[in-house]
Parts: structure tokens; C-alpha cells; sequence
């Protein structure tokens, strides 16, 4: 699939604020920020380091900071991600949270007030972990005859063993099939195919 591009966005600074008359320039979408949250976090995790501290000081401890992203205190597996307020835009959060190793984001723009885009992301990423789940395959024992090779058979495996994002209530009725070649002949390396799984 090809990846989704941030179609809907237009910066003409560095800090997105709307301080002059550019800021009418500035846009940008719930989907485009959620695209810019996860590239940052697929590609820089170590950022929910610091994402994911809620009190620190500065200056030798005579300066106290606390996280503005209250979800980092109240919401179980928050790992960030970024708060921000101007006029224009008013209250926005992008939230981001991980629950067996299924990792959501939630994306809210335009709130009234600051507790309003706690909640409303808060109401979203409750959605997604009551809703999917993470799901990996279990392939059952299979093994391929080889033709002219030193062992008889050779067993098959999963090439990857990749997660797959599925409703909850459809785990249930997860069935795999595997379909195996009838026979190899050898020499056999390691990643040939030696059939296909089949997920329903």
C-alpha cells in the first residue's frame, strides 16, 4: 500500500504560530498530524523518553517543569505525545498510547478548552484498545518433502510473524490454513517458499 502523504498541511514557519499576519497561511489537518506522529514515532521511538516524563526541573533543579500532556499522568500506557494551543487553533492534542504491544494515536484540533481535548482523546484511544487488537497468526506443524537431499523433510515456517490489526470481536473466529508444496527437491535454502498461509 502506498503510504499516505500530508496532503492537507501548509507551514509558513518553523513554530506553527499564528503571532502575524502569516498565520492565515498555516494549516493543517487531524490526519496529517497523526501521519507526522507516527513517522516520529516509528522511526525515533527514543522520543517517548522524554514525551513520557511528567515532572523535571532545569537549571540545576531551581526551575520546575511539569508535562502539559496531563494523559501522560491519568491515561494507563500514554507514551506522549504533543499538546499545543494558538488563537486560531485553539486546544489540540495529539496522544499517543501503547497496551499489548498494540500502539494507537489520537488526534483532536479545535477544543474549547484544555480539559475538553483530554477528554475527547481519552474517549478515542479507549475506543481503539476496547475495539482491536493485535492478532499473529499460529501456523501449525508442517513439513515438506525434499527429493535427493540429506533429510527426508524439511519443516516450514511463517517468512515473518507480523502482527495483524483485527476487530476484537472477530478474534474469535480467526482460522489459518496452510497449503505446502507437495515436494522439494534439494539443495534447499533457507527463505524459499515452501507453501502459503492463509488467514480468515
Amino acid at each position: 500500500a502506498a503510504e499516505l502523504g500530508m496532503t492537507d498541511s501548509h507551514f509558513v514557519n518553523c513554530t506553527g504560530l499564528d503571532d502575524d499576519d502569516s498565520a492565515k497561511e498555516h494549516r493543517t489537518s487531524a490526519m496529517d498530524i497523526a501521519i507526522m506522529s507516527r513517522e516520529l514515532l516509528k522511526n525515533h521511538p527514543d522520543i517517548t523518553k522524554y514525551t513520557t516524563i511528567w515532572m523535571d526541573t532545569v537549571r540545576n533543579g531551581a526551575f520546575g517543569l511539569s508535562n502539559t500532556n496531563k494523559l501522560i499522568r491519568f491515561y494507563p500506557g500514554a507514551t506522549g505525545l504533543k499538546t499545543g494551543f494558538t488563537r486560531q487553533a485553539m486546544y489540540c492534542l495529539s496522544a499517543s498510547a501503547e497496551r499489548e504491544g498494540l500502539g494507537l494515536i489520537a488526534v483532536v484540533m479545535g477544543c474549547e478548552t484544555s480539559q475538553k481535548r483530554f477528554a475527547a482523546c481519552k474517549g478515542l484511544l479507549d475506543y481503539g484498545f476496547a475495539s482491536y487488537a493485535l492478532y499473529t497468526p499460529v501456523c501449525p506443524e508442517a513439513a515438506v518433502p525434499v527429493k535427493l537431499g540429506a533429510e527426508k523433510r524439511v519443516e516450514a515456517v511463517p517468512g515473518t510473524q507480523t502482527p495483524m490489526l483485527i476487530e476484537k470481536a472477530r478474534k474469535a473466529g480467526m482460522t489459518t490454513e496452510v497449503t505446502l508444496e507437495e515436494s522439494i527437491t534439494a539443495p534447499v535454502s533457507q527463505g524459499q517458499r515452501l507453501g502459503e498461509l492463509t488467514v480468515r
